[in-house]
């Protein structure tokens, strides 16, 4: 019998579509809103219908292509998606820059990249009539596909890929840039909406007036069904908790209302937002989200745990067969063997049953075709 099962939140709980369709407005935003780099600034428009969504998601996923192949390669974060994807059409951008302006496109890659950096390369772009269409179907061409990529080094592959276009040494592309910073800001802002933004971030929104994407979110099962499940476990006396991508309040909120994130334990839930919270007080060991298992150490553990703790916690556990983890992705898989626990994986993801194959490639030890199938696992009956 499992002590533990940590779930994941986005594949298993709750679609996955609105946070794609997010990193698709993020990166559109970036590359066309007049506040940013300001391509197609008339196309640009805070209350984009659903059939906008999907064409723009189309084009900047290349019909999904894009976020299967970052999925494969255990990217589990969509803030992490924006920011490659957009960091892949500007260095595109500025090799057309640097026909015309070489010294500021090496004013822009040898500093922070912010907002200021897009402004002053949106004013060149306009006084000195660069031409440039976003070409997102480059994206995986980009990569040398004789190595093995994996997410670390896709995190900061946008150095080497400048050192080789520009010749210059930098330094300017990682999980803890300005540049992942500022994509991260302006997910949340279409994510949470202009009200919710400043609340939570307690910044001045880059664009005011967006409505946001939090109260639409889509359950993968009947609430009332996975509200009988979960309880079910619980009282068998499993420890029931949560590990995700997502913010606090992104998990809070959209679970609470759901009806079921009270079954959790609430020491047990760790989300992106206690993720940021390690990585900003120990950066020596950032990036810490999935498939690395900070995640899950910490949700094993406990929240009360200090997170110096969970850091040094020695993998595999010693008694991590007494711990289920239950996703929909390859790094949440990485990261449960990293663990030494068992993993059950949810067909409910963005790929849907035609992931079985890749997970029984990968020796998952459960395939559910939802996470309220949980009870077709033996250890559980």
């Amino acid at each position: 019998m499992y002590k533990m099962i940590l779930f994941d939140v986005d594949g298993v709980f709750l679609s996955e579509e609105r946070c794609f369709d997010t990193t698709a407005l993020t990166v559109w935003e970036l590359l066309n809103a007049p506040h940013f780099l300001g391509l197609n600034p008339e196309q640009f428009t805070i209350h984009p219908d659903d059939q906008t969504i999907q064409r723009i998601r189309k084009e900047v996923f290349q019909e999904d292509r894009i976020l299967d192949w970052l999925k494969t390669r255990g990217v589990n974060s969509n803030w992490d998606m924006s920011y490659m994807i957009f960091s892949s059409q500007l260095l595109s951008l500025l090799k057309e820059v640097a026909k015309k302006d070489q010294k500021l496109v090496a004013d822009i890659l040898q500093n922070p990249i912010t907002k200021e950096s897009l402004d002053k390369l949106r004013e060149t772009i306009k006084a000195k009539n660069i031409s440039f269409t976003p070409q997102f179907d480059v994206f995986i061409s980009l990569f040398d596909e004789s190595e093995k990529v994996d997410k670390h080094e896709l995190l900061i592959y946008w150095n080497r890929l400048a050192k080789e276009w520009f010749d210059l040494e930098v330094d300017q592309f990682s999980r803890t840039s300005a540049l992942w910073a500022l994509g991260r800001l302006v997910f949340q802002e279409w994510y949470l909406g202009e009200k919710l933004f400043r609340e939570v971030e307690q910044k001045e929104p880059f664009c005011v007036g967006k409505t946001g994407f939090l109260s639409q979110e889509i359950p993968l099962a009947d609430p009332q069904e996975i509200y009988r499940v979960l309880k079910q476990l619980r009282d068998k006396g499993i420890t029931l908790g949560i590990g995700t991508g997502r913010t606090e309040l992104e998990t809070v909120v959209p679970l609470t209302e759901l009806g079921f994130f009270s079954l959790f334990d609430s020491n047990r839930v760790v989300s992106a937002s206690q993720v940021v919270e390690a990585e900003e007080a120990y950066p020596e060991y950032a990036p810490l989200g999935k498939p690395e298992p900070y995640t899950y150490v910490q949700g094993y553990l406990g929240r009360s745990v200090p997170i110096e703790k969970a850091l040094a916690q020695s993998l595999p556990l010693e008694n991590g067969s007494e711990v289920l983890i239950v996703g929909d992705s390859v790094a949440d898989l990485i990261a449960a063997r990293k663990m030494g626990c068992h993993f059950a994986a949810t067909l409910t993801g963005l790929t849907g049953q035609a992931a079985r194959a890749k997970f029984e490639e990968l020796g998952a030890d459960y395939i559910l075709d939802d996470v309220t199938k949980i009870f077709e696992i033996s250890l559980l009956k």
